[in-house]
């Protein structure tokens, strides 16, 4: 009686296991790979060669000259895939004002003259701790500081911030951005 109801059972086992182990993943993978090639192998981005970065994963600039992404909750690297994870403080969790007002000090030290409010995408981290991306408000707000870094003039700089907005998907799905790595690798060519 056991023989007889085990051998079915380690039969649905096995061809599970194929199925769902090696031909689903299978055809899963060449499916991504053909129809999104560039996502499937990780978003990169290469300049004369040489690999710069992923339009997938933040990234750290500190430069005046470069506009800075959202902050990283990774440790203890910042921008660490293998760590993503966001801080999990709630709002009045002494260790997140903390990180609040660092991350605002860095920004007013890096832009004195500039008085203007912070946008709040610029001093917290992102769920994932990965953000890519910011608000175009996050934008304007570094945009002063990057044209006097640059010796370029305003204008110039917000309209490389228009020219890499990213609108909702579909018109409703998800907010305005802008990909950080995406901008001020256009800073960098020759205007």
């Amino acid at each position: 009686m056991f023989m007889r109801l085990l051998r079915p059972a380690a039969s649905l086992i096995a061809l599970l296991t194929a199925l769902l182990g090696i031909v689903y993943p299978l055809v899963v993978t060449v499916a991504a790979r053909t129809v999104f090639a560039r996502q499937a192998e990780g978003s990169l981005l290469y300049r004369d060669g040489k690999l710069i970065g992923s339009t997938l994963i933040g990234q750290r600039f500190s430069d005046a000259k470069y506009f800075w992404g959202r902050p990283s909750a990774t440790t203890p690297q910042v921008y660490d895939g293998a760590a993503s994870s966001g801080s999990n403080f709630g709002p009045l969790n002494p260790e997140l004002l903390d990180e609040v007002r660092a991350n605002a000090k860095a920004l007013r030290d890096a832009d004195p003259a500039n008085r203007r409010p912070i946008p709040v995408g610029l001093v917290t981290s992102s769920a994932s701790g990965l953000d890519p991306e910011i608000s175009p408000a996050d934008a304007r707000y570094q945009a002063a500081r990057v044209a006097r870094a640059r010796h370029m003039p305003l204008s110039q700089v917000e309209g490389l911030i228009a020219a890499h907005r990213q609108d909702r998907l579909l018109g409703l799905f998800g907010e305005p951005r802008i990909n950080v790595l995406e901008l001020n690798l256009a800073l960098d060519r020759p205007h």
